[in-house]
C-alpha cells in the first residue's frame, strides 16, 4: 500500500475520504484487471495512477451494467447510472465514491469530461447489440461504443490537447482489441447467444452460426478464425505507432499494452478453431518481459 498511498499523494489526492473513494477504485481494477493494474503500476508516473484507475473503474462498471442481466434490466441500470453521472457532472458533488473519483479525475483533466459525455451519449450501442449483419455494422459498434469507452483511459494518456493523430491512432488499436475479443471469446458468446463475427463474413467462409455453436471445426471455421485473428494482428501492428503519438512519459504504458493485445493474438492463433471450446489468454511469462522491458526503458527517458 506504501506505492499506493505515495502515488494518492503525488496526484494532490489528500482528503481521507477521496482516498478511501479511489482506494476502493484500485482494489476493484487490481482484482478485475490484474496484469492490466500491474503494467499502469509499472510504467506510469505516480501522479498519472490514481486518474487512470479511477477512469478504469468507470470503464468496467459501465460495461458490467451494459452486459448483466435481462435487457429491461440493464436498460434501467444504465438510464440510472447514466442519470447520476450526469447530474454530479453539472453539480460538482456525488454521494457515489466512484462517481466521486470521477468528478475528480474530470477536474485534475479537463478534457475528459468532453469525453465522458462522448460515452455517455453512445454507449446504449452496447445494449442494442445482439450481432451484426455486415462489417460496416461492426465498425459502427467500435465508433459508437468500443472506442469512447477506450477513450475514457487513452484521453488521460495522450497529448494534452486534442489531436486527431493521436486518437485515429486509439482507433486503429481498439479496431484490433475489439476484433480479437470478439473471436477470443467466442465460446462465451455464442452461450450468451450472440456473436461478434458478421453474418455476411460467416458466408464468406460457408459457415453457419450454427456451426459455430455446434463446435464443428471445419476447414471453413478454421479458416474464418484464422482471418478474424489475423485482421485483428495487422489493425494491432499498425497501432504500434500509437506511442510515439503521446508525447509524454505515458507511451510506455501503451506501447506495452498494443504488445501484449499482439501475444494475445498469437496464442489465438496457435489454438485456431479451438476457441469454440474457451479463450486463450496472452503468456504469463511473456507478459512479464514486454513490461519490464518498457519499464526499463520507462526509467531511462525520465
Amino acid at each position: 500500500m506504501r506505492a499506493w498511498n505515495q502515488s494518492l499523494d503525488a496526484a494532490g489526492i489528500r482528503e481521507p475520504e477521496l482516498r478511501r473513494d479511489y482506494g476502493a477504485q484500485r482494489a476493484s481494477v487490481a482484482r478485475f484487471r490484474r496484469a492490466s493494474y500491474l503494467a499502469a503500476r509499472l510504467l506510469l508516473p505516480k501522479a498519472v495512477l490514481p486518474h487512470v484507475v479511477a477512469t478504469t473503474a468507470v470503464m468496467h462498471h459501465g460495461d458490467n451494467l451494459l452486459d448483466t442481466g435481462p435487457k429491461p434490466q440493464r436498460v434501467a441500470a444504465w438510464a440510472s447510472w447514466e442519470q447520476a453521472v450526469r447530474k454530479a457532472l453539472d453539480s460538482g458533488v456525488s454521494d457515489d465514491p466512484l462517481i466521486r473519483t470521477l468528478l475528480h479525475t474530470t477536474a485534475a483533466y479537463p478534457r475528459l469530461r468532453e469525453v465522458v459525455e462522448e460515452y455517455l451519449s453512445t454507449a446504449t450501442a452496447e445494449l442494442e447489440f445482439a450481432g451484426f449483419d455486415t462489417e460496416a455494422d461492426y465498425q459502427a459498434y467500435v465508433d459508437a461504443y468500443s472506442l469512447p469507452a477506450f477513450m475514457l483511459v487513452a484521453s488521460l494518456l495522450g497529448p494534452e490537447h486534442d489531436d486527431e493523430d493521436f486518437r485515429a491512432g486509439c482507433r486503429m488499436f481498439i479496431d484490433g482489441s475489439q476484433r480479437l475479443d470478439f473471436v477470443n471469446d467466442l465460446a462465451e458468446d455464442l452461450a450468451e447467444g450472440r456473436l461478434g463475427i458478421p453474418t455476411e463474413t460467416l458466408e464468406r467462409f460457408s459457415v453457419t452460426a450454427k456451426d459455430l455453436a455446434e463446435r464443428n471445426e471445419s476447414p471453413g471455421v478454421r479458416a474464418l478464425v484464422e482471418s478474424q485473428i489475423e485482421r485483428a494482428r495487422a489493425s494491432l501492428l499498425a497501432a504500434k505507432a500509437l506511442p510515439a503519438l503521446t508525447a509524454n512519459p505515458n507511451a510506455v504504458l501503451l506501447e506495452a499494452v498494443v504488445e501484449i493485445e499482439l501475444l494475445t493474438a498469437d496464442a489465438a492463433l496457435a489454438r485456431g478453431a479451438q476457441l469454440l471450446r474457451g479463450a486463450v489468454s496472452p503468456p504469463v511469462v511473456a507478459s512479464l518481459r514486454v513490461m519490464l522491458a518498457a519499464r526499463r526503458r520507462a526509467r531511462k527517458q525520465r
